[in-house]
């Protein structure tokens, strides 16, 4: 992905028609929050990290998403715009993740600060510090123009000074608007401010006796009966999150911010809470989870779902970004088998962009994916299910395997040439080996079927060896229609990849068949209806 501010992002002519994309309608939400300010200070978007568990792909697509808008609203209004991913990197340690090491470690230090937590990696002064480090690894690496920011340094600093003096001022108010939200017990404790204990270090959540906010402290007992007096300033206290994030609005003046769908009622609290501290909320959107496997949400304690670097180990960052762009109010399944679809849906949207108008440009995701840019040279004349396919017939286990076939479909084709395209060859024959080999199962075809596929060995036993991809697929389809009514071919199609492929789904059988060869694909084809049995793993 190429997100860099190196270039300036193009404004829509005034009287041009709004691209049809979602992020476009995200950016008219943010201009008419901004409204009227002056037009050199810039629109703030924030993201919002939990470091209490590794950073996953939840994370990097809330940051690629937000950076679509941005790059929308440029383009809409001209108007300049900063990216802050702030970190609450002082919330309390509540449990232990389980995808980390040194669990037992991690157990005697919950409800502190994760600032104050050990590193269980032993790699950074404290657990925080090793997942801020890893989030800033990840979106350096993907070229995200923002700025981190850290709950912490925001509150030890002075930052949130004066946004603290004012939460202590309407303290009451705030009280009185989230107590109908809570259950007996906690109603009873029930603060905005968490005091942070001078002799534990432990984030407390205990009844508030006293608010002075000419003073900026709060007066509070801890379990044992102790009183102590505690100054909001410094890092000596935070806010509950509903409150610390209408405070983080309040504070910074932040214009824009998305949430997951589980945040729904959180965030209608928060919003609720910076209109009493004085501010109007800012605009955003609640974008569905993804689901693991399982249907589960994934979460970065689980550890469930894919991993950033699960996705790049077989797939592109592009497809990667195809991904997180499509559909953000669905919920969708993270999982391996979403990658080739993913990646072939950008190569085609790639391909399609080199012809259109600039409007219908900027709705299509590419532009968003490369940073207001189209770029060409990074797509494939030969679709990643294609290479799985072939990968899967030739038992390829080398990339040289896969690029004889695409010289022969294309002679100007070469690994040095078209590093994209060896990119994918090597993306693909690692996903296969790692995701399809050892999951492959045949089946045996019909009678019905297998007459199709006889006579299809036939018919293109009979066509020159370098017919073109689209006329073997006519044929493909004049076989199919002789055993198959016209709403039924699907089935055809079907029969094609379970019989020969061990699959239930592939690329388009003439592209298929011309990257494999046409004498290779009736061999293909004949030694299927000669396999004695079938519905067993692939030997």
């Amino acid at each position: 992905m190429h997100n860099s501010r190196t270039h300036i992002i193009p404004s829509l002519a005034s009287d041009a028609p709004l691209p049809k994309a979602w992020p476009f309608e995200e950016a008219k939400k943010i201009a008419e929050h901004v409204g009227a300010r002056a037009p050199e200070v810039p629109a703030l978007l924030e993201t919002g990290y939990g470091p209490s568990g590794l950073p996953h792909i939840g994370t990097f697509g809330e940051v690629a998403r937000t950076t679509w808008v941005r790059q929308a609203f440029e383009a809409l209004t001209g108007r300049p715009t900063r990216l802050l991913a702030f970190s609450d990197d002082m919330d309390a340690l509540r449990k232990v993740p389980t995808n980390v090491p040194q669990q037992d470690l991690l157990a005697k230090h919950l409800g502190l600060p994760l600032t104050r937590v050990p590193d269980p990696f032993g790699e950074y002064e404290s657990f925080a510090a090793h997942n801020n480090a890893r989030l800033r690894q990840f979106l350096d690496g993907f070229g995200f123009d923002y700025e981190f920011a850290s709950a912490t340094d925001y509150y030890t600093s002075g930052t949130f000074d004066a946004a603290l003096r004012r939460m202590l001022e309407v303290h009451d108010e705030v009280v009185a608007t989230i107590i109908p939200t809570l259950g007996p017990e906690r109603r009873a404790t029930y603060s905005p401010v968490l005091p942070i204990h001078p002799e534990t270090g432990q984030v407390m959540q205990v009844p508030i006796i006293k608010v002075d906010p000419d003073a900026g402290t709060v007066v509070w007992k801890d379990e044992a009966g102790k009183t102590f007096e505690t100054s909001v300033f410094g890092g000596h206290a935070k806010m509950q999150w509903k409150a610390d994030w209408a405070m983080r609005w309040y504070a910074l003046g932040v214009d824009y911010e998305m949430s997951g769908k589980d945040l729904i009622d959180s965030v209608k609290l928060s919003s609720k809470i910076c209109r009493i501290l004085g501010k109007q909320p800012p605009a955003g959107l609640t974008y569905e989870l993804f689901l693991d496997a399982q249907g589960q949400k994934i979460s970065k304690s689980k550890g469930n779902g894919l991993s950033v670097e699960e996705w790049l180990h077989y797939g592109t960052p592009e497809s990667l970004g195809q991904y997180m762009y499509q559909q953000p109010t669905r919920a969708k399944r993270l999982f391996f088998d979403v990658i080739p679809r993913a990646t072939d849906d950008y190569l085609t949207l790639v391909q399609k962009a080199e012809t259109q108008e600039p409007v219908d440009l900027m709705a299509n995701p590419v532009w968003f994916i490369h940073g207001g840019t189209v770029r060409p040279e990074d797509t494939s004349p030969v679709s990643y299910t294609a290479l799985l396919n072939l990968a899967n017939v030739a038992n390829a286990d080398n990339p040289e395997t896969l690029w004889k076939f695409l010289r022969r479909y294309d002679e100007t084709l070469s690994p040095e040439t078209h590093p994209y395209v060896d990119k994918l060859v090597r993306c693909a024959l690692t996903y296969f080996q790692e995701q399809v080999y050892p999951n492959k199962v045949y089946r045996d075809p019909s009678e019905t079927e297998r007459k199709g596929l006889e006579d299809l060995a036939v018919a293109l036993e009979k066509l020159p060896v370098h017919t073109s991809p689209g006329d073997v697929q006519d044929v493909v389809f004049e076989v199919g229609k002789r055993y198959f009514e016209k709403s039924e071919l699907r089935s055809w199609f079907g029969c094609l990849y379970e019989v020969l492929l061990g699959q239930s789904e592939g690329p388009r059988f003439g592209i298929f068949a011309s990257l494999f060869g046409l004498p290779e694909t009736v061999a293909l084809i004949r030694g299927a209806l000669a396999r004695p049995a079938a519905g067993t793993p692939q030997a």
